[in-house]
């Protein structure tokens, strides 16, 4: 199985590491060609407003668009999550979201780097919690009816899904809890 990372800016390298511990074969994804081919996609955490940028300036907007369009299997994680949501509640004029999951964010909802925090999280389908690190996170706003929320941290949606998509307000990639990546690697063998 190839899985491409999207590779513009953030923290692609935790991700790619923990794939290839996992025995699949990640793609860094820094133009559209190299989307060609790959069986599901990563984007990681960062700054969301320049991962947009440079996903404009790389030719790669449109080739995700098409790509999420043919309903290919996609995990977001933390910037990730904002530039997969249907709208970005507080997003800058310029930055662009691809809607492939139907759930409204507001980005940095947690707060500032200082205001970052590791908390414990109960994950539907796991039977420990799982260690989540919470950075400049995106909060949830609003969650479409066709939304699965597979955890919650203080209230608020934390693990979301929606068909072949998967959306995480925290970094399961700086842990050295791999079952969040297994969890979405499941669902692209299993097909839900």
């Amino acid at each position: 199985m190839k899985v491409g990372v999207l590779s513009l800016q953030g923290g692609f390298n935790c991700h790619v590491k923990v794939l290839s511990l996992l025995g699949v074969e990640p793609i860094e994804v820094r133009t559209p060609e190299a989307l060609d081919g790959v069986d599901a996609l990563v984007i990681p955490g960062g700054e969301s407003t320049t991962i947009s940028m440079l996903a404009e300036k790389s030719g790669l907007m449109e080739s995700m668009k098409l790509y999420f369009s043919r309903g290919l299997p996609v995990l977001g994680t933390c910037a990730g999550m904002i530039l997969l949501s249907k709208r970005i509640v507080d997003g800058k004029g310029d930055q662009h979201s691809f809607g492939a999951i139907d759930i409204d964010v507001c980005r940095n909802g947690y707060g500032r780097q200082i205001d970052s925090f590791e908390r414990n999280i109960d994950v539907l389908g796991l039977d420990n919690p799982f260690p989540g690190v919470f950075i400049r996170a995106p909060i949830v706003d609003r969650i479409g009816d066709n939304v699965t929320v597979l955890a919650v941290a203080d209230g608020r949606p934390v693990l979301c899904c929606q068909g072949s998509v998967m959306v995480a307000a925290f970094h399961p990639e700086l842990t050295n809890d791999d079952r969040i990546h297994q969890m979405f690697l499941s669902s692209i063998f299993s097909g839900s």
